[in-house]
């Protein structure tokens, strides 16, 4: 029973840290990166669809990617999609693609997107924090009810604590790697 939560548990706290990598992945680092726009959703014909869905990316340079719709059409609202969204950037329409120069980054901007990141980073701290809460629940629900003896129980809440903290300092590791690449100028 033990085994076995710990085991969801871990599945859980694993897609937490996949998460917490893609969502580092859309915050700039200084390179034009077409994951910077997985995020961006385009309202395509009355639903909000996901940019990568709806068109190619293209970069011929560090700072430019080139945007090509699959439909001509939705031209339109994606270069909306692209300038309401929180990436900062000025997409120019030529009539058949979207093309985006990354500004430079600033020292200001820098600084930013590292409090952008630590956030992130804080919000999936608390999801892997909130998947313990639950897991430890549940073992103490068991050995209240009889399932499991005490001494497993808490074999079982010591394990689940080491596997939380391994967690959550995977999460800090990859904090820190994104603030050094994000101030390295």
């Amino acid at each position: 029973m033990i085994d076995e939560t710990l085991s969801e548990t871990k599945d859980q706290m694993e897609r937490a840290l996949e998460a917490t990598s893609e969502d580092f992945a859309t915050v700039r680092t200084g390179r034009a990166n077409p994951s910077l726009y997985s995020k961006v959703l385009v309202d395509y014909y009355g639903s909000a669809t996901p940019l990568q869905q709806l068109a190619s990316f293209n970069t011929p340079d560090a700072r430019t990617i080139l945007i090509s719709p699959y439909d001509v059409s939705a031209l339109r609202e994606i270069e909306r999609a692209l300038s309401d969204s929180e990436i900062g950037a000025n997409p120019s329409n030529d009539g058949k693609q979207i093309r985006i120069t990354m500004p430079e980054l600033t020292e200001e901007r820098r600084k930013e997107y590292v409090k952008i990141v630590k956030g992130k980073g804080e919000d999936h701290k608390v999801s892997v924090r909130n998947t313990r809460r639950k897991a430890k629940d549940s073992i103490e629900k068991a050995v209240k009810n009889g399932d499991i003896g005490e001494d497993e129980g808490e074999r079982g809440t010591k394990e689940l604590e080491a596997l939380t903290k391994t967690y959550v300092d995977r999460i800090d590791d990859m904090i820190k790697r994104k603030e050094t690449e994000l101030l390295d100028v």
